[in-house]
């Protein structure tokens, strides 16, 4: 057997799915994504929700003022679907480059989302707008019928709305967002080249289990849930396997302590601090670590249409031991200390700094 190298160069990865808040929140978790990632699809449920390009210019804005020690980051913005958006708002953003994709919450379905679309098929001529200019729609893929349990509500999107939304507009570009189960691999899988997916490193670490490990453990709760261990394997398979389809984004969601630990718990897991080492150590244990600068860095440029990342980041392996707690507040800031993924864990690779 072939030794396992001690070191891993990679070209600089990009992060298609994240929640960097704002306010105080975004201060503090914003450089941990910056750090590694040069671009980051930004999720827009914010309270009130980015709806216009203008909110959305704002917003990148303030990221970026978050981020200034890391001059090369690019916040990818975008567009909150509601039902009474106006397309012709959505093809102005997107022609003006300031929206790179648009977002849809099924309405009530997690953090912010109360805002969100009531059921895909109202919104028809914001599509039809949205496959005639090439906008990209990304998808929070469950039903919020509470008839349909927890477990069962992606699998049951895929049947109700996903299924005719691609068979209505079939030259959409469409991203399943931070999927979980067996069936959205397989349905991804079998799908049109317009149809791709993103998964999280949570939901290649963990199953459902890791929730009442002992009790309750709010900081393995998020949306969608975690599965059945047979879902983890199909999705760590998908993940680790090189077909295109299939690409990172970390969904990385903090929360503060109160808002974790409190009679309805907020869903979230914050894995930006550690998500490319969480990445490898799964890569290395499918036994194919050199597919990781595909998933990583790749895939997702490629099917956006955007170009790939020039410079590079190095991962060497050296016990990471992740810290219990980070105090992330900066100055004159007021902010709870936030828990991390794998927290207490030792992974077994750790970032040197990137190269521009």
């Amino acid at each position: 057997m072939a030794a396992l190298p001690d070191r891993l160069l990679i070209r600089r990865p990009d992060d298609w799915h994240v929640h960097l808040r704002d306010g105080a929140i975004l201060r503090a978790v914003a450089p941990s994504t910056a750090r590694v990632f040069r671009r980051a699809i930004v999720m827009p449920n914010l309270l009130p929700p980015i709806t216009t390009a203008a909110a959305a210019a704002a917003y990148r804005e303030r990221i970026l003022s978050a981020v200034v020690q890391s001059d090369d980051f690019e916040p990818l913005m975008t567009a909150y679907l509601t039902d009474t958006i106006d397309p012709g708002e959505l093809e102005r953003g997107f022609t003006d480059g300031v929206f790179t994709a648009a977002k849809l919450y099924p309405a009530r379905a997690t953090t912010n989302a109360e805002a969100g679309v009531s059921d895909p098929a109202r919104i028809a001529p914001v599509l039809e707008t949205m496959e005639r200019i090439g906008m990209p729609l990304l998808i929070h893929g469950e039903v919020t019928d509470p008839e349909v349990d927890v477990f069962d509500r992606e699998a049951v999107f895929i049947e109700r709305h996903l299924q005719p939304l691609l068979e209505r507009h079939q030259g959409l570009k469409v991203v399943f967002e931070h999927i979980t189960t067996a069936e959205a691999v397989a349905f991804v899988e079998g799908g049109a080249p317009t149809l791709a997916a993103t998964i999280t490193p949570h939901h290649l670490q963990i199953n459902r289990n890791a929730m009442f490990l002992g009790g309750l453990r709010p900081d393995a709760y998020c949306l969608p849930v975690a599965k059945r261990e047979l879902h983890r394997i199909a999705l760590r398979g998908a993940a680790t396997s090189g077909n295109p389809k299939f690409f990172l984004g970390t969904d990385s969601a903090p929360h503060t302590r109160s808002a974790k630990e409190s009679a309805c718990g907020c869903a979230g897991i914050f894995n930006a601090p550690h998500a490319l080492e969480s990445y490898a150590q799964v890569f290395e244990q499918e036994g194919v670590l050199e597919r990781l600068e595909d998933f990583a860095s790749v895939f997702g440029p490629r099917f956006y249409g955007l170009p790939l990342n020039g410079g590079t980041i190095e991962l060497v392996r050296q016990p990471l031991q992740v810290p219990l707690m980070l105090e992330l507040g900066g100055e004159g800031d007021s902010l709870q200390p936030l828990v991390p993924f794998q927290a207490g864990e030792t992974l077994s690779w750790q970032i040197r700094a990137p190269s521009s």
